[in-house]
């Protein structure tokens, strides 16, 4: 499916920027700081009350990892929120691991995973648990993760999902549902 309207737009600006266009990414900003910003706002809204990280250092970080000169090049728009997913999971890790070790356990990250989960009861898990349960689906089936980043990190559509991952929508519905039950036995159990 071509890309048009916005995607369009990122997408050339992401072409121009990898050309040497500096003000290309500048002109970037704006188009997805939005979005991006919606994202992690909807990751952290799981927090626990009083967690210190907010949406706009959460999306700023991203942005600077992706953009920084170790960054990935992201061809698309799609392949753009795949890998600012793929920080963000990342950067929440990060911090949690830091929580974790000046309070030495008392203070671990939880993020309710009420958006990946729809069931009425599920109840909140940690970050840093999350984060090994889906270190322990990459190995069994690293598509399986991938698309738990696009879809619960990234918040890309069914459809967008499919997109960066170069398979078909049944497919990603397949996985999303395999995935969930996975991640739902395997947090159950910790």
């Amino acid at each position: 499916m071509p890309e048009r309207g916005p995607e369009r737009d990122v997408t050339a600006l992401l072409h121009q920027w990898q050309q040497g266009d500096a003000s290309a990414l500048e002109r970037l900003l704006p188009i997805v700081y939005d979005e991006l910003r919606r994202v992690a706002r909807a990751r952290l809204r799981a927090e626990r009350p009083g967690h210190t990280l907010q949406a706009t250092a959460l999306v700023h970080e991203a942005y600077l990892r992706l953009t920084g000169p170790a960054g990935a090049s992201p061809q698309t728009r799609t392949q753009l929120f795949a890998m600012a997913a793929r920080l963000m999971r990342e950067i929440l890790v990060d911090h949690a691991r830091k929580k974790y070790a000046r309070k030495r356990g008392g203070d671990i990250t939880i993020v309710a995973l009420d958006a990946a989960f729809p069931e009425p009861r599920e109840s909140p898990v940690d970050v840093l648990a999350l984060d090994e349960a889906l270190t322990e689906l990459t190995a069994l089936d690293p598509r399986l993760c991938r698309v738990v980043e696009l879809k619960f990190f990234a918040g890309l559509t069914i459809a967008e999902t499919a997109t960066a991952l170069d398979v078909s929508t049944a497919t990603v519905e397949r996985d999303w549902t395999v995935a969930k039950a996975w991640l739902h036995q395997r947090l159950s159990i910790s």
